[in-house]
């Protein structure tokens, strides 16, 4: 299969020095290999060249920066940081209406919404781009997007739509002559045919595309292909050819410094000779390609904290930024506010001082009328406290027939059930003569247990003190019994459990399932105490 890390990666890098050299910004010409080798120092340069852009209302860098930036967040696997680049760029592009840089970066966005796992996103941003492209008839462009759209088919297993993109990326490459566009889409024929396991064709594919490559000397791309060829060979048994084409993508990536097709070659090499039954040598590439993999890895952990250092020294930045444009905002607005205040008093000045004679009598009724109002309010509020007392004082009432009630109702049951155990132990000496009267006593006493008179009157005290809290208690459950109803309120009043299993005629056992089954009703998170989760409603 195709590396489409490392391809994504050059074509986005290609892409980048597309943009600099068509905006005629001032990027740095050797940006793009600076963002590959040391992105944490591009994105410092980048967001130092935005800053100075819309200092100078140059519209269009700021816009190619925050693009750039987006994409070396997305190079570096920091899509969420990525896409918020890439949408800023594209509220300031859209601002300026530059239709090119548009629809390049709605190009980069839907492959960022691929990476991440939109297809639908992602497919809706190459249609965005490729409706910009038709009307610029931009050949390069287009393909681009075609073979975008070919890939989202490639991998959704719709090989017959994959195989139409592909050529028609193919015919707008070659009618642009863009070598190395034509030489991406070839390898993409390839890779379809691979899993088709349509070797021959998928063989000659890459082959093709290796020509164009090394037309245009790129050996980064030329590895991979040769890596290609690799598997196809020795998925057709060639193992010797094999080995041969992936010695010299490894000769290419160690002239190139490249360990991540280093160690991509040596497990190739690796897994030959391992087909060959040539164990030894199949476990000396093994090994090391394990070691070019700690290397890449390596490296790459010390480049992504240093990425995330810069990332978070330049949000950190972005914020101040804003904090202090919020302080001038608010700093001249006050002024304003100040100068017309200042203008509205002088004014008020003038109007008083001109007509003082004639709005003393008027001033003076004013006033009394003021102090009369005064008064009045003060005797309002002071009825308002009156009433506030009055209100509290009647809560306090409540709250005693509440907790009187509540104590009553606890006294009662303990009698009946201290009742109810001495008659059960005489039921139990069955004594003929007396067990059915005994029988009805326990009876009477079991109805009286289960009488609903004295909840209702509990219930009645319990609303007029705590107002509302039963409508509160629903709205976190429609599920909740009167039997729940009851706990709930128990447990509002703070009983301890002794009393609250007496009030409800269990045990503490069964009230214990009680509360746990109220705990699920309210859909509480395991650990919060269920007290004073009611008690705080």
């Amino acid at each position: 299969m195709i590396k489409k890390v490392g391809l994504v990666v050059l074509t986005k890098l290609l892409l980048l020095s597309a943009i600099c050299a068509h905006a005629q910004t001032p990027v740095l010409s050797d940006l793009p290999s600076t963002s590959q080798k040391h992105p944490d120092q591009a994105l410092v340069i980048l967001k130092k060249r935005h800053g100075q852009a819309v200092d100078n209302n140059d519209a269009v860098t700021a816009g190619i920066c925050l693009k750039q930036m987006g994409q070396i967040c997305y190079n570096q696997g920091h899509y969420a940081q990525a896409l918020e680049f890439y949408l800023h760029a594209d509220k300031v592009l859209s601002a300026v209406n530059d239709k090119s840089l548009l629809a390049q970066n709605y190009g980069e966005m839907g492959v960022l919404y691929y990476y991440n796992k939109q297809p639908a996103k992602s497919r809706e941003m190459y249609n965005k781009a490729l409706l910009i492209y038709n009307q610029t008839d931009n050949q390069k462009g287009k393909a681009e997007i075609f073979g975008n759209i070919g890939h989202l088919y490639e991998k959704s297993k719709q090989y017959d739509s994959a195989f139409y993109y592909q050529h028609l990326a193919l015919d707008s490459y070659t009618r642009a002559n863009y070598k190395q566009g034509a030489a991406k889409i070839y390898e993409n024929l390839g890779s379809i045919y691979e899993d088709l396991t349509k070797y021959d064709s998928a063989y000659t594919s890459f082959n093709h595309s290796l020509q164009l490559y090394k037309e245009e000397r790129n050996e980064i791309a030329s590895i991979e292909v040769l890596n290609n060829l690799g598997d196809i060979l020795r998925k057709t048994g060639k193992y010797a050819e094999s080995i041969t084409q992936s010695r010299k993508a490894m000769e290419l990536a160690r002239q190139t410094g490249n360990g991540y097709q280093l160690a991509a070659c040596s497990k190739d090499l690796g897994k030959a000779y391992e087909l060959m039954n040539r164990m030894d040598s199949a476990y000396y590439y093994a090994e090391l390609s394990r070691k070019y993999s700690l290397e890449v890895y390596s490296k790459d952990g010390v480049n992504q904290t240093a990425f995330l250092q810069v990332l978070y020294d330049i949000n950190k930045k972005s914020d101040e930024i804003n904090r202090l444009n919020n302080i001038r905002k608010i700093n001249r607005i006050i002024t304003a506010a100040v100068v017309v205040v200042v203008l509205l008093l002088i004014v008020l000045a003038i109007v008083i001082f001109s007509r003082q004679r004639l709005k003393i009598k008027d001033q003076r009724a004013l006033a009394r009328q003021s102090e009369a109002e005064h008064h009045l309010m003060q005797l309002q509020l002071k009825n308002q406290q009156l009433e506030e007392e009055s209100l509290k004082q009647q809560l306090d009432v409540k709250s005693r027939e509440l907790s009187a009630h509540t104590l009553n109702l606890i006294k009662n049951n303990q009698l009946l059930e201290q009742l109810r155990s001495t008659l059960q132990a005489m039921v139990k000496e069955d004594k003929r003569d007396q067990k059915k009267q005994m029988q009805q006593i326990i009876l009477q006493i079991n109805e009286s247990f289960n009488h609903e008179q004295h909840w209702k009157e509990f219930t009645t005290a319990f609303e007029q003190v705590h107002q509302q809290f039963f409508d509160n208690i629903k709205k976190h459950s429609n599920e909740l019994t009167s039997a729940d109803m009851r706990l709930i309120a128990l447990l509002r009043i703070n009983l301890d459990s002794a009393d609250i299993a007496t009030l409800l005629n269990i045990s503490t056992d069964s009230l214990r399932v009680s509360r746990y089954r109220l705990r699920k009703k309210l859909n509480m998170p395991q650990g919060d105490n269920l007290t004073a989760f009611i008690q705080s409603l």
